[in-house]
């Protein structure tokens, strides 16, 4: 049952509530905790927020969908099932951070990001997603910043993402502002087909589609994921870009395509961005630029699931996606070559023989991300471009599939490196995973293999959450 509640229902917001909290408290443990635990101390916050904040999450859908803050937040099935995305990825990631020795103000910063992420998916108005864009924006900014192994290049990526953020957000101010001018609401139930509209439609999307790193709004994607520390790009590349499509799912079905608009123009985008990655990728030698690359042509697929009938796959993608990504991540903290933090591709050559666990697993999610059948990432993939051909798209899938095609070839070759290159005298070192890491790489495998095998469970999650409220 929908119902409207007249203020701020504080069990709906509860989990981005102590989210926040928790953030704040890992400030002032940094603050004012003895110096030999506060490390530990702020790891105890961190999980905490975030386990308390998926146990409220839990609760309150268990009530039904709602609208709250004067219809400002939508808690519905699409909210909840990317929150819950949102958090469990979350709470991988900050054990993943945790392997880099990382300074007291990391895991704050991070929990600051996750509140801005738990937000966006939720937020049923122009002022609201702004607010969660720009509390999610300006951590990661820090964030990128703070590699300790390469300052230069680290804090030229936060920089330029600073910069190009900037920007961003100035195109998401106009673009509401004429929305506003127009409607005299910023409401997405209120945005109306007009030609004033559809620019200021055009400039939110603009802002949308920089966060989301497609084309061709992507340029900052491999320059921010080969600075920033691995941890983070991989809590960018997996958490962030599940929050960003909630929000891009969100306004296109609250505005009813806009008389025709979204349709045409998320196409093109979609085909630009599968195309310009998966081509652009062939041609790096640094791996972490690889998957930024790589990361920009899976956001041109989850795009082909945009609308009513690709929503369940979209958000079952974007769940496994995340789960892939994280995972790769994880196994790139443990593989260090030279100075850099993953190094050339050619010192990868060997790493399968010395350190098979962490090779086969990265290799498995690769293999995900590529699509390989019995893997998740060719379930969602299916699911996605299934979608695509009922609504009449049989062009676009075409398309995704050439780029599939290149993506193997990357991601093949990533894998014949280690197992099947003779290592040099200069060749990478991989790390003896830790606790922490061998949880994440662990979880990720689990999640890659049992939604390929058996994707009904999530599939059917998925499948009762795609209805969005009105």
């Amino acid at each position: 049952m929908t119902w409207v509640a007249p203020h701020i229902d504080y069990l709906a917001v509860a989990p981005m509530l102590v989210v926040f909290g928790a953030a704040v408290l890992g400030v002032l443990v940094e603050a004012i905790a003895p110096q030999r635990h506060p490390a530990q101390l702020a790891v105890a916050v961190a999980v905490a927020g975030l386990v308390g904040a998926f146990v409220l999450l839990l609760i309150g859908a268990s009530r039904g969908a709602l609208v709250t803050a004067e219809g400002a937040v939508a808690i519905d099935g699409p909210a909840v099932f990317l929150q819950a995305a949102i958090l469990v990825l979350s709470l991988f990631a900050a054990l993943l951070l945790t392997t880099e020795k990382p300074d007291g103000e990391v895991l704050p910063l991070m929990l600051f990001a996750v509140t801005g992420l738990l937000l966006m998916p939720a937020a049923h108005d122009l002022i609201t997603l702004f607010v969660a864009l720009e509390v999610l924006s300006l951590p990661l900014y820090v964030l990128c910043g703070l590699s300790r192994r390469r300052r230069l290049i680290s804090q030229e990526a936060s920089l330029k993402y600073f910069v190009l953020g900037g920007f961003s957000s100035a195109f998401y101010l106009y673009g509401a502002a004429l929305v506003y001018g127009y409607s005299g609401s910023t409401s997405f139930a209120d945005i109306g087909p007009s030609p004033l509209v559809f620019v200021g439609a055009g400039l939110i999307a603009v802002a949308l589609l920089f966060k989301l790193g497609l084309a061709p709004f992507h340029g900052w994607v491999p320059d921010v994921y080969q600075g920033a520390p691995t941890p983070v790009t991989g809590f960018m590349a997996a958490a962030t870009k599940v929050a960003a499509f909630g929000a891009l799912l969100r306004l296109v079905a609250a505005t009813g395509d806009l008389g025709g608009l979204w349709r045409p123009v998320l196409a093109a985008v979609a085909v630009l961005t599968m195309v310009v990655g998966a081509v652009v990728a062939v041609a790096q030698r640094d791996v972490k630029r690889m998957l930024g690359y790589s990361a920009i042509s899976q956001g041109g697929f989850v795009l082909l699931g945009v609308g009513p009938a690709g929503l369940a796959g979209t958000l079952f993608y974007l769940a496994v996606y995340g789960f892939a990504t994280l995972g790769s991540f994880a196994a790139l903290t443990l593989i260090r070559g030279g100075d850099d933090e993953t190094g050339d591709l050619a010192s990868w050559a060997g790493i399968g023989r010395r350190s098979p666990l962490v090779a086969g697993a990265l290799s498995l999610f690769l293999l995900a991300l590529a699509g390989i059948p019995l893997t998740s990432g060719f379930t969602g993939k299916f699911a996605l471009f299934s979608a695509a051909v009922a609504g009449g798209r049989t062009w676009l899938v075409v398309v995704a599939v050439l780029a599939s095609a290149i993506a193997v070839f990357v991601y093949a070759k990533v894998i014949v490196t280690m197992f099947f290159r003779e290592p040099g005298h200069d060749g990478a070192v991989v790390v003896a995973p830790g606790a922490a890491a061998t949880t994440v790489l662990a979880a990720g495998a689990l999640v890659t293999l049992v939604a390929g095998v058996l994707p009904q469970p999530l599939l059917g999650l998925a499948t009762e959450a795609a209805v969005f409220l009105p």
